[in-house]
């Protein structure tokens, strides 16, 4: 005799086989499965106000990866805080340079001139992001602080970064905001506009019936020349 199927078990294995599936086609799709990424440190001095986890880290303009994580830790020898910030960076997305990473590609890309700062991402609500590029006259420091990731050097933060998103009149633009939304909801809400609008429409369906008109007296004109040649000789009186 065979034994009864349980509905539980074979419930519990469709929904699984699903959830597999779609996390299947999350990944494939994104092609994160395929990405090669490794993660990176980094110091600044002094605040990184604005800075936080999942802001981009670009190359001249281009996004090459994301922040990770950002930790303070206290250095007993010089009783400074550090700011090291985790970041991930995906592998091979410069073309044609060392691949972070692979064989030393970060310590040549270090070499020519790499050096990540800190610069405004967005001006209105004041985030920051790393920006990488070549500045091979800037001297490399290094602090070799976390020893489980390969670090890249920084430059110091520049004091105009925080003056410049103080000097940002984020109460202002909302004012402004908020005043041009009330105007236009009041423009659109106008009976004014309302009435233009109608009487818009009344002279669009004048137009078209006109047209149709001129349309239906044309054609009715080429099929009967002799009409035209009527109205000519009715103009000139004969």
């Amino acid at each position: 005799m065979s034994k009864k199927v349980n509905k539980t078990a074979i419930g519990l294995f469709v929904i699984g086989g699903l959830i597999l599936l779609m996390v299947g086609i999350v990944v494939f799709g994104s092609g994160l499965l395929f990405k090669r990424t490794i993660k990176f440190v980094l110091y600044f001095d002094g605040s990184v106000k604005g800075l936080s986890i999942g802001a981009p880290v670009m190359f001249r303009g281009v996004s090459i990866g994301a922040v990770k994580d950002i930790s303070l830790i206290y250095d007993s020898k010089t009783g400074t805080i550090m700011l090291p910030v985790i970041v991930e960076i995906e592998q091979g997305r410069i073309k044609g340079a060392p691949s972070f990473g692979d064989f030393g590609g970060d310590k040549k890309m270090i070499e020519l001139g790499l050096r990540g700062k800190l610069e405004i991402y967005s001006f209105l609500t004041s985030q920051l992001m790393i920006s990488f590029d070549f500045y091979p006259d800037k001297p490399v420091k290094l602090r070799g602080i976390l020893k489980q990731y390969p670090e890249l050097p920084t430059l110091p933060i520049s004091p105009d970064i925080f003056e410049l998103m103080n000097e940002i009149p984020i109460k202002e633009i909302a004012k402004n905001l908020e005043a041009t939304v009330k105007g236009l909801d009041k423009l659109v809400n106008s009976s004014d506009l309302q009435r233009s609008l109608y009487d818009l429409r009344d002279t669009l369906q004048e137009t078209k019936q006109t047209m149709r008109s001129v349309g239906l007296l044309t054609e009715y004109l080429e099929q009967h020349p002799e009409a035209l040649l009527k109205g000519k000789s009715i103009i000139k009186g004969e």
